[in-house]
């Protein structure tokens, strides 16, 4: 009998030659999630891996612009204050209530997505308004070092100052520390530079979108760049990818414990309890599966949530109950965690 063209090929080295097929609308998610996927039918697709923009001024203009109208319903809907100020040497946004309303014994650090090369201020903002808002917290928001013109660790020095600062007014168990996309990966290396560099560690973490290893690596990088298309798949031709940090991470070794801290047990055994949170469509689930194992491996509490039908970052997606689900579990984790 013949090979069934519809069928996968397996072949000797392990690799599975996919044929194509057509991916439905899950029925588990809810009206409104499947309305926003109908929807991408007729909405161009957003280059979040900025592929068609080579000057990063403009892009980082682009993505603020692309940003802006999320930003506005948030600040229609949450009623917050935000403070530019300098915390520890590095600008922050400070984020509460507008009541003044906010937990004074607690705090979170949020650091923000965008590839380690955008995504301040507008990402920030998106990041930090519903967690202030809904959770009663004063968010802190940090201006990391970027590339093009910074290279791995300037981003998690700057956590770091802001961190130490922090600690003049906070105990660290009660200080917490989150971000989405490169912001979530910023926040597995500040769970492992802290202790690494005679800080107390922080009291929860949250990586959203992300994971303790590098974007790319893993099988879901692979899906996704074909169900979703906010970030194109790795090569055909196994070539190098794109480098979509713009060399935040040139001449880091592959696998430094401050830079991908998943690779190292012995680093993840530092790490306080951890929320991981992605989606079955998004391309870091592989990287978040894959921290979470370890984090359990290591003898740390680490809880995975994976949003089913959801792409990258999805908690941003308020108009979504999936995105209020997770932006409640993430409420939650840091209530339940920030105590000592």
């Amino acid at each position: 009998m013949g090979q069934d063209a519809a069928a996968p090929q397996f072949e000797a080295n392990g690799n599975v030659r996919v044929p194509a097929f057509t991916l439905p609308v899950s029925s588990l998610l809810s009206e409104e999630a499947a309305a926003f996927q109908r929807m991408r039918a007729t909405t161009p697709a957003f280059d979040a891996a900025g592929e068609n923009e080579a000057d990063i001024a403009v892009r980082r203009e682009q993505i603020n612009a692309y940003a802006a109208q999320g930003v506005a319903r948030l600040r229609e809907n949450f009623a917050v204050e935000i403070v530019p100020r300098t915390i520890g040497g590095v600008e922050v946004l400070d984020v509460t209530p507008a009541d003044g309303s906010h937990d004074p014994e607690r705090v979170l650090i949020n650091l923000h997505g965008g590839a380690f090369t955008v995504g301040w201020d507008g990402i920030a903002l998106l990041e930090a308004i519903p967690i202030a808002a809904l959770g009663r917290y004063r968010v802190v928001s940090v201006n990391y070092r970027m590339a093009p013109e910074h290279r791995h660790p300037a981003g998690v020095e700057d956590v770091a100052a802001v961190y130490a600062a922090l600690l003049e007014d906070y105990s660290p168990g009660r200080i917490g520390i989150y971000g989405g996309s490169a912001g979530g990966a910023l926040t597995a290396q500040a769970a492992a530079w802290l202790p690494a560099h005679g800080l107390p560690q922080a009291g929860a973490v949250g990586i959203f979108g992300a994971g303790g290893v590098p974007f790319g690596t893993g099988e879901s990088a692979y899906v996704a760049g074909y169900i979703d298309a906010s970030f194109p798949p790795p090569p055909a031709d196994g070539s190098t990818p794109m480098d979509i940090t713009r060399g935040y991470f040139d001449g880091c070794d592959p696998r430094d414990p401050s830079a991908w801290p998943g690779y190292h047990l012995d680093v993840l055994a530092t790490f306080p309890p951890t929320l991981i949170i992605t989606g079955t469509r998004a391309m870091d689930l592989s990287p978040a599966i894959f921290t979470n194992s370890q984090l359990l491996k290591a003898g740390i509490r680490s809880t995975l949530i994976v949003g089913e039908g959801m792409g990258h970052c999805y908690h941003y997606g308020l108009h979504m109950p999936e995105g209020r689900d997770a932006v409640a579990a993430i409420l939650s984790f840091f209530r339940e965690n920030l105590s000592r």
